[in-house]
């Protein structure tokens, strides 16, 4: 497989995980705003949409390379892992915590099946 469409497949993926980040955060943000719901109600709801949000990723990446859609799940979810790392540290000036790690490995892992089930839905 060429680099380029490795590229590409990995860059929808990425796209995706944030698109749908963004539209989650924001039905998220107008419910905590108004209705009496608290972000600790709602935080394993939060955590479970997460781990859904890099299955699609992932089978995004998956679908688009056609092949290898476990390592191409993989470097979604890297990537993902990379840009939140690089935002908390240089924006927030904090590293990841145990706990932030053991999510990103979840992450990897579903991003991962959902690249494997991405390649096989895949249509030439």
């Amino acid at each position: 497989m060429e680099t380029k469409k490795w590229g590409k497949a990995i860059l929808s993926g990425i796209v995706t995980v944030f698109a749908v980040m963004l539209v989650l955060s924001l039905i998220f943000s107008l419910l905590l705003k108004f209705t009496g719901i608290t972000e600790r109600s709602i935080q394993w709801m939060i955590l479970a949409l997460s781990f859904i949000n890099l299955f699609i990723g992932g089978f995004i990446a998956g679908g688009k390379g056609k092949e290898k859609g476990w390592l191409l799940g993989g470097l979604t979810a890297l990537s993902f892992t990379l840009i939140i790392l690089l935002f908390q540290f240089l924006g927030l000036g904090s590293a990841l915590n145990p706990m932030q790690l053991l999510f990103h490995a979840g992450f990897m892992g579903m991003a991962m099946l959902g690249g494997m089930i991405g390649v096989n839905m895949a249509s030439d």
